[in-house]
């Protein structure tokens, strides 16, 4: 269980990895695809899609596993000791295709702070100040309704009008 433990995350930095390295260039798969279309079938110069990078989830566990069946039937030449077994194979495919769905994430989270950092920064200067107007405006509020609250002190009281019950009883209600 150990051993799987350590492939697994060691698998899921591989799959980083193999991600970051696609998708700053893909020569390989340029090389293959040129190998196996013709002429009018190749990709565009433009287009950067890789093994793993701006594809499908099938499409890289059919890669991931291929890469990894390859690798396992090398490792079992060289070394005839039954270390590649299937658990160990499954938990490297799983772990890759992770890590590059978690590159994925990284990298386009990190595009999107990128482009949003200067927007995101004036909305937080643009709440500052509206924060200090508010502010502002609340201290001179409260200035204002102390000063009328002791105009209405001073005044003088109005003339002594009579109260309900004296007025119900004028009326005859009472």
């Amino acid at each position: 269980m150990t051993l799987e433990l350590i492939v697994f995350i060691a698998s899921i930095l591989f799959g980083a990895l193999i991600y970051w390295r696609e998708s700053h260039g893909n020569g390989l798969y340029r090389f293959f695809n040129k190998l196996m279309y013709s002429k009018e079938l190749q990709m565009k110069s433009t287009d950067k899609t890789g093994f793993v990078y701006q594809q499908k989830f099938i499409v890289r566990l059919v890669f991931i596993g291929f890469l990894f069946l390859i690798g396992i039937v090398i490792t079992r030449f060289l070394i005839p000791i039954d270390l590649a077994t299937i658990s160990i194979f499954a938990s490297m495919i799983v772990g890759t295709i992770a890590g590059t769905y978690l590159a994925t994430l990284i990298f386009k989270s990190s595009e999107v702070i990128d482009e949003k950092s200067d927007s995101i920064e004036d909305m937080v200067h643009d709440t500052i100040e509206k924060g200090k107007d508010f502010i502002e405006d609340l201290k001179t509020k409260d200035a204002k309704v102390v000063e009328e609250a002791k105009k209405e002190i001073n005044e003088a009281p109005k003339s002594e009008e009579k109260s309900a019950r004296e007025r119900l009883k004028d009326k005859g209600l009472l």
